[in-house]
């Protein structure tokens, strides 16, 4: 008999994967060597490029993430704490990422089509803040995945 819960699991991890290691490898390794070696304008010129890329693979991995996680949830009879902490952490990222995504990146991409390099940097600041945010939460619910079920 098929048991399609091993596939959930593998797209629910790997989109979690995609989403939080890069978060982590933009902010811990890319951003570093990006500021060591570009000016602004060709900083966040990469920085929108680099977004447009990756922002795709993030819309995608929420939805993979939400509906196999919320799939896996209803097989259980009673759900347990850490996966309500999960959801509860998953949904807070998930809010920060749309309000990266529709307030300061719309406000970085127009900033450098019109070259106000000063906004363009601040509305980068506030999406390395929420990043680093994002980024903090995502290794939390990691820990909370793995070893939850051992403490909650």
């Amino acid at each position: 008999m098929f048991n399609p819960l091993p596939i959930a699991l593998s797209v629910h991890i790997l989109s979690i994967i995609v989403w939080v290691g890069g978060m982590f490898f933009a902010h811990q390794a890319l951003r570093p060597a990006i500021v060591e070696v570009l000016e602004p304008p060709q900083r966040l010129s990469l920085w929108i490029a680099t977004f447009k890329r990756f922002f795709i693979w993030v819309w995608i991995a929420i939805v993979l993430i939400l509906s196999s996680g919320l799939w896996m949830m209803s097989l259980y009879p009673q759900i347990p704490v850490f996966m309500h902490i999960m959801l509860s952490l998953g949904i807070i990222m998930m809010l920060i990422f749309l309000h990266v995504f529709f307030a300061p990146y719309k406000k970085l991409k127009q900033a450098v089509s019109e070259q106000r390099w000063a906004d363009g940097a601040k509305a980068l600041g506030q999406i390395r803040l929420l990043v680093g945010i994002n980024l903090s939460i995502g290794l939390i619910t990691a820990i909370v995945a793995v070893a939850g079920k051992f403490y909650l």
